[in-house]
């Protein structure tokens, strides 16, 4: 099959997708310091926004008619990003999820829009970009958050 590279990116990209609403739940849960009102509620905001986003992924791979991951083992398996290790300090919290937002932007910049561009596949590459834009945003405000600190 002519785009099962990008059916394997897509996958992994979901497969990230999965650990990230983890690690956000797990943070919704567990963050403490003087910001827990307004983390606790970001982070459920980010969850939910991570589900939908990760819904979207997996009917885009069903379109290009790729089969989507959908077990948890699988998810790790492929997954780049790692189970959260932080402590319940917000600034661990942050930092972790900063990095882990890094890592996927580098991930789509450099192999997924690649890939769909290749394939001249402008609704993947759309999706993609619009995953992109939301990652570098939070990225944005998770530095500026940090600068408080």
């Amino acid at each position: 099959m002519e785009n099962q590279r990008l059916i394997n990116f897509l996958n992994q990209l979901l497969s990230n997708h999965f650990v990230l609403y983890v690690k956000l739940h797990r943070y919704h849960w567990y963050v403490q310091g003087r910001h827990f009102f307004t983390l606790h509620e970001k982070f459920e905001e980010m969850y939910t926004d991570v589900a939908e986003d990760s819904d979207e992924i997996a009917e885009r791979i069903l379109m290009i008619e790729g089969k989507p991951l959908a077990t948890m083992s699988m998810y790790i398996k492929e997954a780049t990003l790692v189970e959260a290790s932080a402590d319940d300090k917000e600034s661990e919290l942050i930092s972790q999820l900063y990095d882990d937002l890094t890592q996927l932007n580098k991930e789509i910049r450099s192999s997924g829009l690649k890939l769909a561009r290749e394939l001249e596949d402008g609704p993947t590459e759309d999706l993609l970009l619009t995953i992109q834009a939301k990652t570098e945003k939070r990225c944005w405000m998770l530095r500026a958050y940090m600068a408080y600190d």
